[in-house]
């Protein structure tokens, strides 16, 4: 039977902080022993032990916690990163550059910046210590990863994935919205009104975000159901396919690197093979296919066209588990759907 696996929330992986030189060489190393092969200086003053892994995402996210200005408190994706964000990694889309470590700081200071991070006057309501660090709320770190987003399409994979991580809902940026009748002179905040109505919290990846907002924006297609359970009219699982347009009956799936495997390349046409057997028409994406979105326009829409569009009553296939049908004598068979809607159709069982 066909598992969905998939890990948005993760534990940070191991970090070190680093400390200041210490004379007795109880906190810190030494003065001396700073100058030797066993550690290494991050910022004036500040030392790791040598060999650290410095290209952790969550190391930079370390080394910026320590030297932020005395007010300031990490914020964006860095902030969701300790919490367990796995895909809030730091890097942009193509995954080629680092983005800057936000910290967030009250409206009037105006701290020197330092490499590798970004200052911004943001209204700090709480502050909580992440791991030894100092952070924003899941919140209001999610608001300022998507209005520091290069993008719309950024501020919804931020928001998506925060809340694949179970860390935020919709309704928490909702509410943070709220909090102030005008965001007037705060960059950003038109973007995150936008994003809003184009997120979902069903989300598994970055990726898969992009290719809905290629469906839905680009297309100008009705929203489709997101990692929704399919089964075949006697119950069987037949998979958990990343988007679902339930109308056409069509299903799409993002290949990401994690596919090329021979078993999971075996498991992904099993699982193809179950869903043409009930009659749902698929379509597969790759990291390819994002980057000529007009080509993949073409090729989902030619796959809808290619989909059945059966009525829900005549369809071998339903969303979410077929409950058991309550049987009377004489009465016809009722298949209850997932949804609550009913269709009549032949017995059903778990």
């Amino acid at each position: 039977m066909d598992e969905h696996h998939w890990a948005p929330h993760r534990p940070p992986r191991p970090f070190v902080i680093p400390v200041k030189v210490d004379p007795r060489g109880i906190l810190g190393p030494t003065p001396g022993a700073a100058r030797g092969q066993r550690w290494e200086r991050v910022w004036p003053g500040w030392y790791v032990p040598a060999g650290t892994d410095r290209s952790l995402p969550e190391q930079r996210v370390a080394e910026v916690g320590v030297c932020m200005h005395r007010d300031g408190v990490l914020t964006g994706w860095a902030s969701l990163l300790l919490r367990g964000a796995a895909f809030l990694d730091g890097r942009t889309a193509d995954g080629r550059r680092r983005l800057p470590v936000a910290v967030a700081v009250p409206p009037g200071c105006n701290p020197r910046p330092h490499r590798g991070m970004a200052y911004h006057q943001a209204p700090l309501r709480r502050r909580d210590s992440v791991h030894g660090l100092l952070c924003l709320p899941a919140p209001w770190a999610t608001f300022d990863a998507m209005r520091l987003a290069p993008s719309t399409e950024d501020a919804v994979v931020a928001l998506d994935m925060a809340a694949a991580a179970g860390l935020v809902t919709i309704l928490d940026i909702e509410e943070v919205l709220a909090t102030r009748s005008s965001w007037r002179g705060v960059p950003g905040v038109p973007r995150v009104r936008s994003a809003l109505p184009l997120a979902t919290e069903g989300s598994a990846s970055p990726p898969e975000v992009r290719v809905r907002l290629v469906w839905v924006v680009d297309a100008g297609l009705p929203p489709p159901l997101v990692n929704v359970a399919v089964h075949d009219r006697t119950g069987r699982l037949l998979g958990y396919p990343d988007l679902l347009d339930p109308v056409a009956g069509l299903a799409i799936e993002y290949d990401g690197e994690d596919h090329r495997s021979a078993q999971r390349h075996s498991d992904d046409v099993d699982r193809e093979a179950g869903f043409r057997e009930v009659g749902l028409e698929m379509a597969r994406v790759t990291s390819g296919d994002l980057r000529d979105r007009r080509r993949l326009v073409h090729r989902l829409l030619a796959a809808r066209r290619r989909s059945r569009f059966e009525p829900e009553v005549e369809r071998r296939w339903v969303v979410g588990r077929p409950r058991r049908p309550s049987y009377r004598p004489g009465r016809p068979h009722t298949v209850q759907m997932g949804s609550g809607t009913g269709s009549r159709g032949p017995n059903c069982t778990e």
